[in-house]
């Protein structure tokens, strides 16, 4: 397999299908299988000798993040071999590779103990050379252009835009020059670095003319928070930037960009004017040396300081208490007074207004307990008239209690009748009875007074009573 004309099929299937897609999270799936169908498909129809062809696709979102892609399988040095490349837009990061890993002699998948390999493999299983491993961060800022050593004896000859999309040598990158002042760096900043750094595969990204000196910048842009070496340590500590340019020139000219080797030059598409011109980058734009970036919405200098600027009592009051003197500040003695007076009356506030907060979770909690305690007593007081009403009630407990005693007690004190069968004979007369707790005897009728008086009467014993 020619790995020159897969690699030129892979290139021209990714520009012709992704020169202006937006990366979407939800459509790449779908994407990169299309886009594997797509390549592999092509290659068939280029007619090499094969056996098997494996394609894989992989797109990130372009945030300046490095991708390494790797694939493991049983490999022939003989027969097998691989191509790959890579397609980069401002939103997009795709590496596509297409590698045939089986040829028509089938590895045995068995591991073997004694290999010298990785995972038991040996010499014979054609094991791929393993890629270096690149650090994402940095350990040095960015050296100054007067700092790096530049071979002139080789020919500057600039690449064209075609030839940086597809890649350059390793020791030939494509020199991109930015712009900005840079002013309160910010994260707005570093994304238009970022992106210039991502314009191309290779890319040596140039900060210089956008970190131009103090008196250049005063009289084109206007006054500065930082000053000139605060912005070029700012910019040299940023992770996308390779060299930084002292005392560069506002307006960009043909003798700078060749002493500097520049491809191309970087900043957003909104015309630019200054210095008596309408858009500075016109003759770049017109030498075909511009590569456009976009700007980050809701971020930059001009807010930031408008924020400080609109806040400005809260931030002199913040310093203030955090030890700065008022000479430091610009502040007047008059104002410095009221701004002592402001955190005093302020400090009172935020007690007033804990106690008020505290006093209200107190009324709150008494509330709570109070509702809690009428809900109880309320609980209380229904089971107690219920137990009271069970007991005492019309139909209570009492009440029947009180029946059956007083059924009990007329029974006892009742005397006992005899059988109506029984012979009639004279009855012996029956003893008095004596009341319980009195020592009269009981009335009697008329017509047995007689006879109860000759009648001998006698008391009930002990026994009998009880």
């Amino acid at each position: 397999m020619c790995k020159g004309a897969v690699k030129e099929c892979i290139r021209a299937i990714l520009k012709e299908k992704l020169a202006n897609v937006q990366y979407d999270p939800e459509e790449m799936p779908e994407l990169t299988k299309s886009l594997s169908e797509t390549i592999k498909d092509r290659l068939k129809e280029e007619g090499f000798d094969r056996y098997k062809m494996v394609v894989q696709v992989v797109i990130g979102e372009q945030r300046g993040e490095g991708v390494n892609m790797a694939a493991r399988c049983f490999w022939d040095a003989d027969t097998d071999s691989c191509a790959h490349d890579v397609f980069m837009n401002f939103l997009l990061d795709v590496l596509g590779k297409m590698e045939p890993p089986t040829s028509s002699r089938l590895n045995s998948r068995k591991r073997r103990k004694d290999g010298s390999g990785p995972n038991g493999a040996t010499e014979l299983d054609g094991i791929p050379p393993k890629m270096s491993r690149r650090s994402l961060g940095l350990r040095e800022p960015a050296p100054f252009s007067d700092e790096v050593e530049i071979d002139y004896s080789k020919p500057y000859i600039r690449v064209t835009y075609e030839e940086a999309m597809r890649g350059t040598p390793l020791d030939r990158p494509v020199r991109v020059y930015a712009d900005g002042i840079f002013d309160l760096f910010h994260s707005g900043h570093a994304r238009a670095l970022m992106q210039a750094k991502n314009l191309f595969p290779n890319t040596y990204l140039i900060v210089g003319d956008t970190v131009c000196s103090d008196e250049l910048t005063h009289n084109f842009k206007g006054f500065t928070v930082m000053n000139e070496n605060e912005r070029y340590d700012a910019v040299q500590h940023c992770r996308y930037v390779d060299e930084v340019v002292r005392n560069a020139p506002w307006t960009l000219t043909p003798e700078f960009l060749a002493e500097h080797r520049i491809d191309f030059v970087a900043h957003d598409d909104i015309p630019y004017s200054s210095a008596g011109s309408d858009d500075v980058y016109k003759h770049i734009k017109e030498a075909g040396m511009f590569a456009p970036t976009q700007r980050t919405e809701g971020i930059s200098t001009s807010d930031i300081i408008t924020r400080i600027v609109r806040d400005y009592d809260v931030y002199v009051r913040r310093n203030l208490q955090r030890g700065y003197t008022a000479k430091e500040l610009n502040v007047s003695f008059i104002n410095e007074k009221k701004y002592h007076l402001q955190e005093r009356v302020d400090k009172v506030k935020k007690r007033v207004k804990d106690v008020e907060e505290k006093s209200k979770e107190f009324v709150q909690k008494v509330e709570e307990k109070s509702i809690d305690l009428i809900q109880k007593w309320e609980e209380k007081s229904r089971e107690f008239i219920g137990n009271f009403l069970e007991m005492f009630g019309p139909e209570g407990a009492l009440k029947h209690m009180l029946k059956e005693g007083k059924g009990r007690m007329l029974q006892a004190i009742s005397p006992k009748q005899s059988p109506s069968s029984s012979p009639t004979h004279d009855r012996s007369p029956s003893p008095s009875f004596r009341w319980p707790f009195s020592t009269k005897t009981p009335p009697s009728s008329p017509a047995n007074r007689s006879r109860n008086e000759s009648a001998v009467t006698y008391d009930i014993s002990e026994d009998e009573e009880d």
